[in-house]
């Protein structure tokens, strides 16, 4: 079964791993596929060298192509599948290939293998950035669960970035360069018909990105960026957004989920760990538009509930949004300054922490666990930067006591998390 998508033989002058000295950059070596790896990634080795290996499946005999070299591991692309995984499955997207689209890691993969890639990954970055042992992450019960509406389609904002021909494109894996397409699959429908893309579409001369947006408002919009600033192109400056069964307004450019469910699952995942009280204050950190808050505030009776945000349009779009519920309180920082200037303040019971891909970072878990709150909701993008905040937590005397995956972005490697932090038993 070959995976490759380019011309010429694929196997021509490979050599077995066993047999080679060293790699050279663009050379072809067949290779026996391990297991998988944070990145998109599965691990192979050549002599003792890792190499990190794309569109491949763990146990998979390949001829990979090298792309990058660095010191102690390489880089490759799988350009030739000699024995294939019963897991492997034709990519649909004809973009999702070797040297080509960057934005779909995992095409390849069937849709049930693709939660278990990721749960693998979640384990790994658990055991080896988190200090957790198997027994413990087996007592979690973590699994990662399938969101509705199947892994096309899905993605309800794109941004594509520019080429030097005006063309809107993807951009290929670990570089600048951009893919010019005609249809990214996995954008929601409303955005596959938009006028955008090459060769039909429109062209961007003076544009340096362009993003497409399906609110779950039923609103669709087309914002230009040159040089950082946004420039709606067509439909509404500000889109509306359903979650929670409540309505949300922000900018078009502004930050939400991208699945059209997440919010939903998200907010729905916070509040069963959390398990508000009427009566309970509440942090709402890296609070964007509001969603958590909102949430908290209807479980809680009008006690205090402080959002945080640093982002201006986060910030004018939670005051917006929140105007209506008591004891709801925004305030614009940033969560490391709000948290040791003390620019909010205990006593508090419940905390939502939703940082950005960095994870919250030792100094924020630190403060928020001095802080003394009976439970802490972590909702995290990367799962290693969960990991390193989950061994700060540990070093604090405080417990992971459960965690939920959801699979928020089909296709690519990335697994949403839903944490819960319980302090050391009293």
């Amino acid at each position: 079964m070959s995976g490759d998508e380019r011309p010429g033989p694929a196997s021509s002058g490979s050599v077995p791993a066993a047999e080679r000295p060293g790699l050279e950059e663009a050379e072809r070596v067949e290779l026996t596929v391990d297991a998988v790896a944070p990145g998109g990634h599965c691990v192979a080795r050549v002599g003792g060298q890792v190499v990190f290996v794309r569109h491949v499946l763990p146990g998979e005999r390949v001829i990979a192509e090298v792309t990058e070299l660095h010191r102690g591991f390489a880089r490759a692309d799988a350009v030739e599948i000699l024995d294939a995984s019963p897991d492997r499955v034709t990519p649909p997207c004809p973009y999702a290939r070797p040297g080509r689209c960057g934005g779909c890691d995992l095409q390849h993969v069937a849709p049930a293998a693709q939660l278990g890639w990721k749960l693998a990954v979640v384990r790994e970055q658990l055991t080896r950035l988190g200090g957790l042992t198997a027994e413990q992450i087996d007592a979690l019960g973590v699994r990662v669960e399938a969101l509705p509406g199947g892994p096309l389609g899905w993605r309800s904002r794109v941004r594509y970035a520019v080429d030097a021909a005006g063309r809107a494109g993807l951009l290929k894996h670990r570089s600048h360069e951009v893919v010019p397409i005609d249809r990214c699959l996995i954008a929601h429908p409303a955005i596959q018909e938009l006028p955008v893309l090459a060769p039909t579409g429109a062209r961007w001369p003076d544009a340096d990105a362009v993003e497409t947006v399906a609110s779950t408002g039923g609103d669709v919009a087309v914002v230009a960026y040159t040089e950082g600033v946004a420039t709606a192109v067509s439909g509404p400056q500000r889109v509306r957004e359903t979650a929670a069964g409540r309505s949300f307004t922000l900018p078009a450019s502004g930050f939400w989920q991208v699945h059209p469910a997440a919010a939903d699952a998200l907010t729905g995942a916070v509040l069963d760990l959390l398990d508000p009280q009427t009566g309970e204050t509440a942090w709402d950190l890296y609070g964007g538009a509001g969603l958590f808050a909102a949430a908290l505030a209807g479980r809680v009776g009008g006690a205090r509930v402080t959002l945080v945000e640093s982002a201006p349009d986060g910030v004018a779009a939670a005051r917006e949004n929140l105007a209506d519920l008591a004891g709801v309180e925004v305030v614009a920082a940033r969560v490391e300054s709000a948290l040791s200037r003390r620019r909010i303040t205990g006593p508090v019971d419940l905390v939502v922490l939703d940082p950005p891909r960095s994870g919250a970072g030792a100094p924020v878990v630190r403060d928020v666990a001095a802080a003394g709150p009976r439970a802490v909701a972590y909702v995290a993008c990367d799962p290693a930067a969960f990991a390193r905040d989950v061994r700060t937590f540990t070093d604090a005397g405080w417990r992971l006591a459960e965690l939920r995956g959801y699979d928020l972005f089909p296709m690519t490697q990335h697994v949403e998390l839903v944490g819960l932090f319980l302090p050391p038993r009293r």
